[in-house]
């Protein structure tokens, strides 16, 4: 039977109607046969023309795809895969409504690179907007705000958009087309400058008259002038942010109009001036944050009426009057209070003793006196207390009350109890008194008596500062016993006796296991150290500060024990200015972590150990003004030490102090009795000599000629105010003219051209406390915002080690034409006054170190893919302090990444904050653990169980490469960029 038959029996079978004789059967499926021909087929081909027609709006899809071919993604993130052959309304982060229009555009943290086009502006129906946490870049068309005539939310936070906000324009009234108004606007963390447009803030004004709009951050970038009046008319708005920014002007009394204020942040800015006097009218407020600006005037009385406060923090001002005359007792929810570095007087508040949910309380570097009332064991949960820097008497009545406070963990009291006796008293702190005590700061109260004994039943203690007193006597060997010591500080103190065998089995400094059992928890107001070894730093939580042992400064004798090679992770070690004598322990080569070793002012004798190279990471080494001889070392960290190291010491010789040892004299005797004799010889060898001269002149001139060199510029005298009475890292106010020097170097993308070494001074405000932004291998990092609006990070390096090193220059030149993607921009840098400084683009994201180590809950965002994206090179922001620990060359530059990798797999801190140089310790655990063949442990446990195992193993076989031990089997960056390249190319999790 052909095809044509068949078909015309099965329709036959189904159209033709059976006779009334024909079974039942055959009738029933007449009958549904002629139900599925008038009902359901049309019914089916309905549909097919339903799916045919339903797309979304035409100028919404071209408008969406105008977007998208202005922005791209790159791996491990996938394309967008928007396609002109597709329903745009199931395109990835769009939403539509019953009329198929866009409502939501909604494509947060995925990548994306590129500007926005002003295509979205034809999205007429767009409620809400969702671009953060992205790379996008470029200016707001002069038209984008328009968007606001409907949007509902506008998120544009964390990316790189700049240039001057856009006006508003469209309807001012507030009201959109969708029938409401904005309700929340984000444009915080991106590079805008210039003001806030008052068209914009006229049109949120009136849309919070609608109220609605209730949050407007642009937190964090570049904006100047006064906050607008304009603003203080939307009276809907219950959170503005507008910190770390350069407003200027006063904090006009037009903001208690924004009665429904709950947050509000103008911290890290410009403002002078006095805080509103009726700032009590803002009853609502929950969080209060004015810190690290100009204001003056006292505490308005009606702050009181800010019943609601949780946080009040206004910190580095110049507020002043009697603070114990302010009523505190209405803050019932207060938990953190920080009134510290400020000009407050009188004694401790004790209407603050009614804020029982305090966990938080920092009074610090003001003018309070007076002695410590037992009633601040009122304050039950108190974890943090900072009184440093005050006129605070009677330490023993302090101690014996403080011992109560069952829940402290961080006591900070120095500078305080001036000249008398620290508490001998083993009983001073019992019953059970400092438990949970884990800082302990005691430093520069100019205490007499030895260090007390009761000091070791605190076996929580992790950081102890005892600096800068008279304390005399032995260290006690009880020292060596507290389980979690890590960071000790005896410096500059009466201290006699030997350096105990019994501190070097203190188990936090010898055994990597026990330092990593060490609770690190986060402080809950920063700590700024005031001692000189990390003079003025900002510490967020306790594992910032370095493993370190700070004897310097006392009257300790005999010899350096052998046994300090236990100490294998201690960074720093300080034991300047006392009478050690002996040799220099060749043990001290076990301190693979080393960082700072300083034994000069001693009387060292013999050799310096040959061993001492293998201290890889040691960037700080004096062993000036000891007895020593024999010739210095070569090769390793010590090809970076200056002559300042090893001064002093006559019988030493080598390169470095331009000494020749014996050996190196008589050789050059000889030769030199051999060629009296070849005057020809002697006549051709000047003449060479004469012509290189001269061809290195000719070259001099030339590379000066490719470089802007700037003196130190007119002699202006900057007056500044000391932030610390122990800080002499500062420059000097009086600029020498012939001390100071700036060199740029020739970027097309370096918009400072001009610089000097006063423009430097202003804009860090003389490298103040407020403008610390990080620390950098071998310094503190400044932000400096330059008169043109450029802002840089200026390390300053930490040490004087000579005006004009020509070691110095050469690296830093070297690091000038390292161009590559990981590794932050150096725009020049520059000499004053012995210091030296390194001038880098400034990065707006932050720190690796601050998004998995000191963030909240940073670790927990940062998923393996981004990570991934990190190791990649992709993102840009990879921090000064692994691009830059290893410049000399790029093998050096490949280890650091290695290690940056091994950070991002393991969520390790392989670095110490404050010294940036990486640990070998992460290294050599990882190795282990491949070796024992559990590298599937090495992982964060916050990346396992994800399913991404698979990648992460291949990166952990590239960093393995990159740290090898030998440097010659170190891969290029080329290479590692080449095999990093693929991995994770489909980002999808491996299925189990």
């Amino acid at each position: 039977m052909t095809n044509h038959h068949l078909k015309h029996s099965i329709l036959s079978s189904v159209f033709l109607m059976p006779s009334p004789s024909s079974s039942s059967f055959a009738y029933s499926l007449y009958m549904v046969s002629k139900l599925m021909v008038t009902i359901i087929v049309p019914l089916f081909l309905l549909s097919l023309f339903v799916v045919q027609v339903s797309s979304c709006n035409q100028i919404d899809k071209l408008s969406l795809l105008a977007f998208s071919g202005n922005i791209s993604t790159s791996p491990p993130y996938p394309s967008l895969n928007w396609s002109d052959s597709l329903d745009c309304c199931s395109w990835e982060g769009i939403t539509c409504d019953g009329d198929l229009r866009v409502t939501h555009l909604l494509l947060p943290s995925r990548g994306l690179t590129g500007f926005i086009s002003p295509s979205l502006t034809n999205l007429s129906s767009l409620s809400q907007l969702n671009l953060s946490h992205n790379r996008l870049s470029g200016t707001l068309q002069h038209h984008f705000f328009s968007l606001l005539n409907h949007l509902l939310v506008l998120d544009l936070s964390y990316n790189r958009l700049s240039g001057e906000l856009p006006p508003f324009v469209g309807d001012i009234s507030g009201k959109n087309s969708s029938g409401g108004v904005i309700q929340e606007l984000d444009l915080s963390s991106n590079l805008f400058n210039g003001t806030l447009p008052n068209s914009l803030l006229e049109h949120l004004a009136a849309a919070a008259a609608g109220g609605s709009f209730v949050s407007l951050n642009v937190s964090n970038n570049s904006l100047t002038g006064p906050i607008p009046s304009d603003l203080f008319d939307a009276v809907s708005l219950t959170e503005i942010s507008l910190p770390l920014n350069r407003l200027t002007g006063t904090i006009a009394d037009g903001i208690v109009g924004l009665t429904n204020l709950t947050v509000l942040e103008l911290y890290s800015n410009h403002f002078t001036g006095s805080i509103p006097h009726d700032i009590g009218e803002l009853s609502k407020l929950e969080r209060l944050l004015l810190h690290v600006n100009n204001l003056t005037g006292t505490m308005p009385p009606s702050l009181i009426n800010c019943v609601n406060l949780v946080v009040l923090n206004l910190r580095v001002n110049l507020l002043e009057g009697n603070l114990s005359a302010f009523n505190f007792s209405r803050f019932l929810g207060l938990t953190t209070l920080d009134l510290g570095n400020n000009h407050f007087t009188g004694v401790l508040p004790p209407t603050l003793y009614a804020c029982k949910s305090l966990s938080a309380v920092r009074l610090a570097s003001n003018k309070l006196e007076g002695e410590i009332s037992p009633k601040i064991l009122e304050l039950e949960s108190l974890s943090f207390l900072s009184i440093s820097t005050n006129k605070l008497r009677n330490v023993t009545g302090a101690l014996r009350i403080l011992r109560g406070l069952k829940n402290l963990s961080t006591l900070m009291l120095s500078m305080n109890f001036f000249n008398e006796m620290i508490p001998q008293d083993v009983n001073i702190i019992e019953p059970d008194g400092f438990q949970k005590l884990q800082v302990l700061g005691f430093g520069g109260c100019n205490f007499t008596g030895q260090i007390p004994g009761w000091l070791v039943k605190l076996k929580k203690l992790e950081a102890l500062d005892l600096s800068f007193n008279q304390i005399s006597g032995p260290i006690p060997l009880w020292l060596g016993t507290l389980p979690q010591l890590f960071y000790m500080d005896l410096s500059v103190n009466l201290l006699t006796g030997v350096f105990p065998v019994e501190l070097t089995e203190l188990p936090a400094l010898a055994s990597q296991q026990a330092n990593d059992k060490v609770e690190r928890t986060y402080f809950e107001l920063p700590v700024f150290a005031n001692a000189n070894n990390v003079s003025l730093l900002q510490y967020n939580q306790l594992s910032g500060l370095p493993p370190a042992i700070y004897l310097g400064s006392n009257h300790l004798n005999g010899s350096i024990p052998i046994e300090i090679g236990k100490l294998k992770v201690l960074h720093q070690l300080d034991l300047k200015k006392n009478n050690f004598s002996g040799n220099i322990p060749v043990q001290f080569s076990n301190l693979t972590n080393l960082e700072k070793l300083d034994l000069s002012g001693n009387q060292l004798s013999g050799e310096i150990p040959d061993s001492l190279r293998r201290l890889h990471f040691l960037s700080f080494f004096s062993v000036a003004f000891n007895n020593l001889q024999g010739q210095i070392p070569t090769g390793g960290q010590f090809d970076t030490f200056s002559n300042s190291s090893f001064e002093g010491n006559v019988q030493l010789c080598g390169l470095v102090i331009q000494r020749s040892c014996p050996s190196q004299q008589n050789t050059n005797t000889t030769a030199a009795s051999r060629s009296s004799n070849k005057k020809v010889l002697l006549v051709l060898i000047i003449g060479v000599s004469f012509g290189f001269a001269f061809l290195i002149g000719v070259l001099t001139l030339w590379i000066l000629s490719k470089r802007r060199v700037n003196p130190g510029g007119v002699s202006d005298k900057i007056e500044m105010e000391s932030i610390s009475a122990y800080s002499n890292s500062g420059v000097h106010p009086e600029v020498d003219k012939e001390a100071s020097l700036v060199v740029l170097f020739p970027n097309k993308n370096n918009e400072t051209k001009d610089l000097t070494i006063f423009e430097i001074l202003k804009s860090t405000e003389n490298f103040s406390q407020a403008n610390i932004i990080g620390c950098g291998g071998f310094g503190l990092v400044y932000k400096a915002t330059l008169p043109n609006g450029t802002t840089l990070a200026i390390k300053k390096l930490s040490g004087d080690l000579g005006l004009m090193e020509r070691e110095f220059k050469a690296e830093v030149e070297a690091l000038s034409t390292a161009q590559h993607e990981n590794l932050v921009a150096l725009q020049g840098y520059g000499v004053h006054d012995g210091f030296r400084l390194l001038m880098y683009n400034y990065m707006e994201n932050g720190s690796l170190d601050y998004w998995l180590h000191e963030k909240p809950d940073g670790a927990s965002q940062l998923d393996w893919p981004t990570r991934l994206k990190i190791a990649q090179g992709t993102l840009g922001y990879i921090p000064p302090e692994y691009g830059q620990a290893w410049v000399a060359t790029l093998r050096g530059d490949v280890y650091s990444f290695g290690v940056v990798m091994l950070e991002l797999l393991t969520g390790r801190r392989p670095v110490d904050v404050c010294k940036p140089k990486m640990s070998r310790e992460l290294v050599s655990w990882v190795q282990q653990m491949r070796i024992e063949g559990k590298q599937d442990q090495v992982f964060d446990p916050l990346l396992r169980g994800k399913g991404f195992e698979g990648q992460m193993l291949k990166v952990l076989d590239v960093a393995s490469v990159c740290v090898s031990h030998n440097p010659f089997k170190r891969p290029s960056i080329r290479e590692v960029v080449e095999w990093l390249k693929n991995v994770g190319s489909d980002n999808q999790p491996t299925q189990k």
